[in-house]
């Protein structure tokens, strides 16, 4: 693409600019409006610019994207409702034999979860409980949450729903469920295994701490406070601030879920003192039906709080299998190859159909900001690459950054590992992915999935490079920091110690395993 005139290319750089100041850093003193209003703004900059026309703006909005992404949001709030990452959790503490041992299940189960999940949610419920099994273990907490944010990462790259900028590779390169996690299976299993092993290197000493007498009795009290742990609600949150505060609304949403199910429970307890001194008149005026039993005018009690509390833990019962059932017809629907924004709807659909009541408690759960922030970020970043300054930089690295021979892959790879860290993956994913299918499209046709897919890793693993690098880091740092009996801060440099070597060699070792 040729260059716009200059008044449009300064313009466009200009807005680009803005959003990008306010996407990487939401909080800046001079306009602290918060990414979701930066992408906005962004957004209508390029309008107001006349970079693009409000038809064109509107033309970038990619729906099935969106769809996606709300679909898999209303899953998730359903999946936690029906305890599924209290069980995850529980899991982690299920006879742990030590610190090595917990290390190893966090970034398992990290990584399952936010293949499934994305890793945003997967932080997002964990933190706490990872910070609670620190303490349990008399261990520093600092290796638990390096292992949750980086597998977090890590795993999400195998699915499309894994993480936000897959969804875009998925639904703009046109590649399946299926083949985007066959192509990228083995990479994120070796990634997740060389993560551990670096985890383990690094913090062997650490790990390795004896228990005293006293801990040991200690151990059990807090033993109790994990499992009885309250987890935090599936959102996807794109700033870690958001992401805290939602977990604190929906944990209170809980709360008063259970105290709105403990009064229905109450409301149709029957007392045996009462009812034995009820006349048939008054029992009448009180709803109770005369033809219940009767003793010498005065009625005996049909109905115990027993009874009451038996129906409703089998109605619970059975709506959690059924969202297990939906939520694993999902995934097979996906594997199958069907369209994955229409099979994410009609999943949560159906979650909200069988939950027979009103949706509005759970769609308020839903991430809009997130949706509004990825509306902006479409325009924001169309309306850059209609400058032609993406394509120009592009068309200087392009000769040396082909598919077709290592060291172009290696030069591609360290541009996107770059450009995610300084731009974040979500935009280096629209600015490159285009630019990078038609360059390996030029070479070979059969190599454009495969170009695709080493975005999509390259992209996500790079988050594990710094703190700053990915929404899930920043997330488990602010969960982490905020919490009211385990606090712990995690800092810049403590994360890149150990950021950097883990996404090189990961990133590296990942790269020749992706198959297109």
């Amino acid at each position: 693409m040729a260059l716009a005139p200059t008044a449009e290319v300064v313009l466009g750089a200009i807005a680009f600019g803005i959003f990008w100041v306010l996407a990487v850093f939401p909080a800046v003193p001079f306009l602290p409006i918060g990414r979701t209003a930066g992408s906005l703004l962004g957004a209508s900059l390029m309008v107001i610019f006349r970079v693009i026309t409000p038809g064109q703006a509107y033309a970038a909005i990619d729906i099935p994207i969106l769809s996606l992404l709300f679909g898999t949001m209303v899953v998730s709030i359903y999946l936690e409702r029906a305890h599924m990452f209290k069980y995850l959790g529980r899991l982690l503490s299920w006879k742990s034999k030590g610190g090595k041992d917990l290390l190893c299940r966090i970034c398992l189960i990290s990584a399952l979860s936010s293949a499934v999940f994305t890793n945003d949610t997967s932080c997002i419920v964990l933190t706490e409980f990872v910070l609670k099994l620190a303490r349990q273990h008399n261990l520093p907490p600092r290796p638990f949450l390096l292992a949750l944010a980086s597998s977090a990462n890590i795993g999400s790259s195998a699915t499309p729903i894994g993480n936000p900028q897959n969804l875009v590779i998925a639904v703009e390169g046109k590649i399946s469920f299926g083949k985007f996690f066959i192509g990228i299976l083995p990479a994120m299993l070796i990634g997740v295994v060389i993560n551990i092993v670096l985890l383990l290197c690094m913090f062997w000493r650490e790990l390795s701490v004896a228990k005293t007498a006293e801990e040991v009795m200690e151990e059990a009290i807090v033993q109790d406070e994990v499992l009885s742990h309250k987890f935090s609600p599936a959102r996807m949150s794109h700033t870690p601030e958001r992401a805290t505060l939602s977990a604190k609304k929906a944990e209170e949403g809980a709360m008063e879920e259970a105290a709105v199910e403990e009064d229905e429970v109450s409301s149709h307890k029957f007392s045996p003192a009462r009812m034995s001194h009820m006349t048939p008149e008054a029992a009448h005026e009180n709803g109770v039906e005369k033809n219940s039993s009767w003793t010498n005018g005065f009625a005996k009690p049909s109905l115990q709080v027993s009874d009451v509390k038996k129906l409703l833990g089998k109605k619970a019962l059975i709506l959690k299998t059924c969202v297990y059932l939906v939520t694993i017809g999902m995934l097979v629907a996906l594997l199958m190859g069907l369209n994955m924004s229409w099979t994410a709807i009609t999943a949560a659909l159906v979650l909200v159909i069988i939950d027979f009541r009103d949706a509005g408690p759970c769609l308020e759960k839903v991430s809009y900001s997130l949706l509004i922030f990825f509306c902006g970020m479409f325009i924001t970043v169309d309306g850059f690459n209609r400058t032609g300054l993406p394509s120009a930089l592009w068309n200087a690295l392009e000769p040396y950054a082909r598919i077709n021979h290592a060291s172009g892959v290696a030069v591609l790879a360290l541009v996107i590992l770059l450009l995610s860290n300084f731009a974040s993956n979500v935009p280096t994913v629209l600015l490159l992915g285009a630019q990078v299918a038609r360059s390996a499209a030029a070479v070979s046709p059969a190599d454009v999935t495969r170009a695709w897919l080493i975005l999509a890793w390259v992209s996500t693993v790079a988050g594990n490079l710094s703190l700053l690098g990915s929404a899930a880091n920043l997330i488990v740092c602010e969960q982490a920091r905020r919490s009211q009996h385990y606090g712990y801060t995690l800092t810049l440099l403590g994360h890149i110690i150990f950021g950097v070597p883990s996404t090189l060699i990961v990133a590296a070792i990942g790269l020749p395993l992706i198959r297109g």
